[in-house]
């Protein structure tokens, strides 16, 4: 390919186009930003993600409350995660592909990923079980919606259907914040937000976070639902949302921009 056509067709020497190369370095960026928090910022940037995220459960229950329609509840369950993004909280499972691109680019340490995942998770659950705590006081006549909901993670055995439903909550989520990252505009962002909402919980696809709320809720509501009845569910859901994330977003991302991260090697090796 000529100077000329290259400079047509964009105006960086990367070789992939610019708008991927652009967003190569955004992602880099904010994964490093992210594994340089301390461990107060995670954890206090984790709870609050648990205590948003409990807002778009709220507005799920009180949705399907009304209706039955899980993809009406789904819409509105888009409100928590859009609170999240507005309010620069997350969840766990966004973090995935950035700090991951953060660590392969030698932004970050995997000591680092590990401290970030940990914390994040462990404050997602204490802020979503305080939330629910407050929606079970708040609204006993969602209780039945709220156990029906429950029972659909706890009771589904385990098996490829089960499997492949975590697979598929993890890469969505995953998948939700690479749009984010691939745009300025703020609209955009809100309607890959609305997007990746409404196929977490519209589709009612195994997510470790969203779904561990409304099997707290169900707990703290009486029903005949044990913490242990929940382990046994996050623990598979778990391991399953990071293969989905991870494998099937992050990896194959990773792979596409393969030449950027030796690019970025060789500029700090020169």
């Amino acid at each position: 390919m000529t100077d000329a056509r290259r400079r047509e067709l964009g105006d960086r020497d990367d070789p992939v186009e610019d708008e991927l190369a652009e967003s190569f370095d955004n992602t880099i960026t904010e994964g490093a930003e992210r594994l340089q928090r301390t461990w107060r910022g995670i954890l206090i940037t984790g709870f609050f993600g648990g205590l948003e995220v409990g807002l778009g459960v709220m507005a799920y229950l009180a949705v399907l409350d009304q209706t039955g329609d899980h993809l009406l509840a789904g819409l509105a369950f888009s409100i928590g995660l859009v609170a999240l993004m507005l309010a620069h909280s997350e969840l766990f499972t966004e973090n995935f592909l950035m700090p991951v691109a953060a660590v392969v680019a030698r932004e970050g340490t995997v000591g680092q990923l590990v401290k970030l995942w940990g914390g994040t998770l462990v404050m997602n659950l204490a802020g979503g079980w305080v939330f629910m705590w407050l929606v079970v006081q708040a609204f006993p006549q969602w209780h039945d919606t709220l156990v029906e909901s429950a029972r659909h993670f706890t009771d589904a055995p385990f098996g490829l259907q089960s499997i492949v439903l975590a697979i598929l909550g993890g890469s969505t989520i995953t998948l939700m914040t690479r749009m984010q990252q691939g745009t300025d505009s703020e609209v955009a962002k809100i309607v890959a937000t609305v997007i990746g909402g409404f196929l977490l919980a519209g589709l009612q696809l195994f997510h470790s976070i969203l779904d561990s709320l409304l099997i707290f809720g169900a707990i703290q509501s009486g029903a005949s639902i044990s913490y242990l009845d929940w382990h046994a569910w996050f623990g598979y859901t778990l391991l399953f949302n990071m293969l989905g994330g991870l494998v099937l977003v992050t990896a194959l991302r990773l792979l596409r921009t393969k030449e950027l991260f030796q690019q970025k090697a060789d500029a700090e090796r020169g």
